[in-house]
């Protein structure tokens, strides 16, 4: 079964770079595309998709529309998942949209549909349960934790990259393939992060996402 999915944008030129993008993914139907808020609260609730792909910032007040209609989601339907696009890296947004929750949920920069495949990835990743972040968000993210001379200062700069890693969303033999090391030492380097921030138990793939996030956004939340 394809992943059905209801979009929302209201710039007319991304609706058609949407459209088109979704039509080359393999397994992926639009169901729908919505221009406001309203419309794609109604869209969902008549088509019932698996996953909802917003704009962060979308009529009638264009400021975080997606970030909140994500929270209605994770309350009113738990099983759907979200992938959330922004034109700019803001960390506060991503931090917002998994802080409520991190299984099914996505934050894309606009910037990757170029790339189908960046987009392929964040919505088979979702429609799956699991979690994904733009790496540019955790850059950001992690370089403003460095520069407050944090508690990632009791990290390696192998443990610091393995963190950057997990709060992307990448799981163990992910990591391990883009590291060139094998999944057991990248085990041992997670159980290391964890216990060296507090950060409880590295169980499954989004609850290692929230907590990474979490953890290096500090006062962004």
């Amino acid at each position: 079964m394809p992943i059905r999915v209801v979009a929302a944008e209201d710039s007319f030129l991304a609706r058609e770079g949407i459209v088109s993008i979704l039509g080359d993914i393999e397994d992926v139907e639009l169901v729908e595309m919505s221009g406001d808020l309203d419309e794609l609260r109604d869209a969902v609730e008549r088509t019932a998709p698996d996953i909802v792909l917003t704009d962060i910032r979308m009529p009638p007040t264009n400021t975080d529309e997606g970030i909140r209609f994500a929270a209605e989601l994770r309350e009113q339907h738990p099983e759907m998942g979200v992938v959330v696009l922004s034109q700019h890296a803001e960390p506060r947004y991503a931090i917002a949209l998994f802080n409520a929750g991190s299984d099914r949920r996505a934050y894309l920069l606009k910037e990757r549909l170029h790339d189908k495949s960046e987009l392929s990835r964040a919505l088979h990743d979702v429609a799956a349960g699991r979690s994904l972040v733009d790496s540019r968000i955790v850059d950001k993210l992690v370089s403003s934790r460095q520069r407050d001379d944090s508690e990632l200062t009791k990290l390696t700069p192998r443990e610091l990259e393995i963190l950057a890693l997990i709060a992307e969303g990448r799981s163990n033999g992910s990591i391990a393939s883009t590291l060139g090391v094998t999944k057991r030492a990248v085990e041992r380097h997670i159980n290391a992060i964890f216990l060296k921030l507090d950060l409880g138990k590295p169980e499954d793939v989004s609850r290692r996402v929230k907590a990474a996030l979490l953890y290096l956004g500090g006062d962004e939340t």
